[in-house]
């Protein structure tokens, strides 16, 4: 078996993390892969591929050690190559993520099958500027559509296959999976959604409105948004790059064909998270403000 680990090395403890994982695999005779940057701290231990594309390309499992986010910026690589993910948590909540450090002896269950595995949901996002070009992005978790702190309120109008579902005022939109359920849209007012589902939520950031409600939407739909915008507007994918938007384009979201493979190693992954992660994260809180 060969496992490319895909380490955020500005999270706390995530570089003795990686060191353990490394030496965790080899003991089980894993074959461990690394781009050169990243293999170079810790003492060339594994083997080096030149891009992380060739990495995921070559692998049958990738590990990412970090937080969310470090799952989501290889969440669509590891989709393309329909390869494994299996993420180990060092960073503040790591919702997604199926390992804790204090849990990887675990690793072992890799090698002996002894695990269950979850298909995650998809978007493709594709905003249709006014000049004819066009832009596409894979996204796990949500889209964003928002403006700058500047500005003042948006316009918009969401139609469901050429059907106008929603007009409103507000400060922004976000579609998300059900894996993204749980990040933006959760404080933005909007449900938790099963991630094995197959759907599309729509929940609205500060919308002027009395009757604004979060919208769950058939797979199959295609959404489309548009926008009157009085200043700057922005989507983000999955956090990435803000991209901007002018009253002349228009967002198309639609259901991706990748989905991603996500490895659970207690098969509890989900529900566990929700009761000690999203359930205490208020108290954490609370004793971080205290101190």
């Amino acid at each position: 078996m060969t496992v490319f680990i895909y380490p955020n090395l500005e999270k706390l403890h995530s570089e003795e993390c990686t060191e353990q994982v490394i030496e965790i695999l080899k003991s089980l005779g894993v074959t461990v892969l690394m781009t050169p940057d990243t293999n170079r701290v810790f003492g060339n231990k594994a083997i080096e591929e030149p891009t992380i594309n060739d990495a995921v390309s070559r692998c049958d499992i990738v590990i990412t050690i970090g937080g969310d986010g470090t799952i989501l910026k290889i969440a669509s690589l590891a989709a393309e190559h329909k390869k494994k993910l299996l993420g180990i948590n060092c960073g503040r909540l790591g919702f997604m993520a199926s390992l804790e450090r204090s849990e990887l002896g675990c690793l072992k269950n890799l090698c002996t099958g002894d695990y269950k595995t979850e298909q995650r949901m998809m978007l493709d996002v594709t905003v249709r500027f006014g000049n004819g070009e066009s832009r596409t992005e894979t996204v796990l978790n949500d889209v964003v559509i928002t403006h700058d702190f500047k500005e003042s309120l948006n316009d918009f109008t969401v139609l469901a296959d050429g059907i106008a579902v929603s007009h409103l005022r507000a400060d922004g939109l976000i579609f998300s999976t059900p894996t993204g359920a749980s990040a933006y849209a959760l404080s933005a007012g909007g449900p938790l959604i099963e991630p094995s589902m197959d759907c599309i939520e729509f929940t609205h950031i500060c919308p002027h409105s009395l009757s604004a409600r979060a919208m769950i939407f058939d797979p199959n739909k295609v959404i489309e948004v548009r926008t009157r915008a009085s200043g700057s507007i922005a989507m983000r994918a999955d956090g990435g790059e803000a991209i901007s938007i002018a009253s002349d384009d228009s967002v198309y979201i639609k259901k991706s064909p990748l989905s991603l493979s996500v490895i659970d190693i207690h098969g509890d992954n989900y529900f566990k998270s929700v009761s000690t992660k999203l359930m205490n994260n208020a108290k954490e809180v609370e004793e971080a403000c205290d101190r």
